[in-house]
């Protein structure tokens, strides 16, 4: 039951924070964001850390998780909040999403066992996530040969529009996420909680916030400051959320997490009228099934 709460809490806080960083991403940019997020981020997270106790002994193998953990979260964030500047906030974060997929199949190779009706509602959960993604129906035309007056160069620059490259972005995303959220939940299993949530944020102020501040890049403006704050809370909570839904099962608690896409993209509807597919719709209806299920067979 831990790894379905830490995963579904995740889930909600992750949703929150996206939603906020879209709209701080297009106040102050994406990079801008992400920098003020981890360097807010560190300063709630390190007096938790620091209270925690004496930390174990940092064997090579810990120290891969961490690193894994810190630079995975830090570029995933960057594809991400890069997508959400320009594309559909549903789904760019359906596709970046896909991560909890891609920990579970980690989990899984590395020797966790899983039942097979467990496996099964994952996998349709999954596939939930990327209905979501794959329904969203795109504005961009295809490209064509040439036009009237023979511009194929021009064509085929103007193909990948603003929606493919967010989708792009989301990808991207995924795959960066997926390493940091099974390098997260490893060190959440020597480490604790708050001790393993800090190498994304050191990573992300050391390499995006002091380099912008540097160049004189780094932006701020009134009105986004409590929208950073919320982005940095949302992501170091629902971090701490699935550290320790994951100390129970990693794959679990990653796949249900991953469902932050689905609560973003209902919010993005209400909020700032994104149009929801058919398609969109069966996804999320499969993913709350799914739901469903597994906390009936992990109760």
């Amino acid at each position: 039951m831990i790894a379905i709460l830490g995963g579904l809490g995740a889930a909600i806080l992750w949703a929150t924070a996206n939603l906020a960083s879209s709209r701080a991403g297009r106040i102050i940019g994406a990079s801008s964001t992400l920098a003020w997020m981890m360097l807010v981020g560190l300063v709630v997270a390190t007096p938790f850390a620091v209270a925690s106790g004496p930390l174990p002994p940092i064997t090579p193998l810990l120290a891969v998780w961490l690193t894994a953990s810190g630079f995975g979260s830090v570029i995933g964030l960057m594809f991400v909040y890069r997508g959400l500047r320009i594309g559909k906030v549903g789904v760019v974060l359906a596709l970046a999403s896909t991560e909890g997929a891609i920990v579970a199949v980690f989990s899984v190779i590395s020797g966790e066992s899983l039942t097979i009706p467990t496996a099964l509602v994952l996998a349709v959960i999954a596939v939930g996530i990327a209905v979501v993604a794959l329904g969203s129906g795109g504005s961009d035309e295809p490209p064509e040969s040439a036009d009237a007056a023979g511009n194929l160069g021009s064509r085929r620059r103007s193909w990948l529009g603003p929606e493919r490259t967010a989708v792009l972005y989301g990808v991207a995303g995924a795959i960066s996420f997926g390493f940091s959220m099974y390098g997260t939940a490893k060190a959440g299993i020597s480490l604790p909680v708050a001790v393993a949530i800090l190498p994304a944020r050191a990573v992300g102020v050391l390499f995006v916030f002091i380099p912008l501040a540097l160049a004189g890049r780094l932006r701020m403006t009134r009105s986004a400051v409590p929208i950073v704050i919320v982005v940095a809370l949302g992501e170091v909570v629902g971090n701490a959320s699935f550290v320790l839904g994951a100390q129970e099962s990693i794959s679990v608690a990653s796949v249900l997490a991953s469902q932050y896409a689905a609560v973003a993209a209902v919010a993005a509807f209400i909020l700032f009228r994104e149009r929801l597919t058919m398609p969109q719709r069966s996804g999320f209806v499969a993913i709350a099934v799914g739901v469903a299920i597994i906390t009936v067979l992990r109760g």
